[in-house]
């Protein structure tokens, strides 16, 4: 059954609260790692889980667990080489290829799975990711070069996920799709602490060392950031699951473009962080993209 108006509240959700939570993530990057970032992230919001699971009626054990862990791997893949290129390409330019994903599945949709597109949704997704460009600035664009294509696969890496979540796991519970992404996560993070233990590197000062600085005791501020940051992302994670299973992956991702103004709202909220002009039409092109899915779906 196609849901696509309860999808948008529920993705509307996600926008929000990843807007919120990753704005914090500054914190924790003048300390700690990534790679401890995903390993501790993913210890709290799994402990989360297990103390919920009985008084909520949670269901975790997958129906179907190669789907679900071919499901978990991709999009973990994509969370890695995104914060990877991070560490050597400007985040404008990261953003913009991540929010390729969009278009990937709409070419997934239809090209693999010979689901309907319809204008209105190619439409949609032009004038999204427009409107993300616009948000991000001309900066995005710019220096692009071949190491540019690498937050690009991890657009389309994130678009194989996100079709995944109806088309492999569609009878899956959203607790169990959402503890399967971050135990993934988590193990990537271990990983990455262990190499960083055994062959260590140079560490630049602050939030510069986030990608190369391997396991560290910080402050207690950031032990209960990254806890902020768990629970917070283990929510917004269920909301985006469900949201995906409700309604076609083509019309869901084309929703999650609200990602970008929700955290530019609350950076505004949060740091005084004010946008320019091209800014706020970006914004607006991006609302436009998802109110044209809402009404074509009505």
């Amino acid at each position: 059954m196609d849901r696509p108006l309860a999808a948008l509240a529920l993705i509307s959700g996600y926008a929000v609260l990843i807007g919120f939570t990753d704005n914090f993530v500054r914190f924790i990057a003048q300390e700690a790692g990534l790679w401890q970032f995903h390993a501790t992230r993913t210890a709290i919001a799994l402990l989360v889980l297990a103390v919920l699971a009985r008084p909520l009626g949670l269901r975790l054990r997958p129906v179907r667990l190669r789907a679900v862990v071919a499901r978990s791997v991709v999009h973990a893949a994509a969370m890695v080489i995104y914060f990877g290129a991070l560490a050597f390409l400007p985040v404008a330019l990261v953003a913009a290829g991540l929010f390729t994903a969009p278009i990937f599945v709409l070419l997934i949709s239809g090209l693999v799975y010979r689901q309907p597109i319809g204008a209105l949704q190619i439409v949609a997704v032009g004038l999204g990711f427009a409107g993300v460009i616009a948000v991000l600035g001309p900066q995005a664009m710019a220096g692009a070069s071949l190491a540019a294509g690498l937050p690009v696969l991890a657009g389309a890496l994130y678009a194989v996920g996100n079709v995944a979540t109806r088309a492999w796991c569609g009878q899956e519970s959203a607790e169990t799709l959402a503890a399967g992404f971050f135990l993934a996560l988590g193990i990537i993070g271990l990983a990455g602490m262990a190499v960083l233990s055994l062959v260590p590197i140079p560490v630049p000062d602050g939030a510069s060392g986030f990608l190369q600085r391997g396991p560290v005791w910080p402050e207690g501020g950031v032990w209960f950031w990254i806890g902020v940051q768990a629970i917070g992302s283990l929510l917004a994670v269920g909301l985006m699951v469900r949201g995906y299973q409700m309604t076609t992956a083509a019309k869901a991702s084309t929703f999650e473009y609200l990602v970008l103004p929700a955290s530019a709202l609350w950076s505004w909220m949060l740091w005084g962080e004010v946008l320019g002009g091209l800014a706020l039409f970006g914004m607006a092109l991006i609302a436009a993209a998802g109110a044209l899915i809402a009404w074509g779906a009505r």
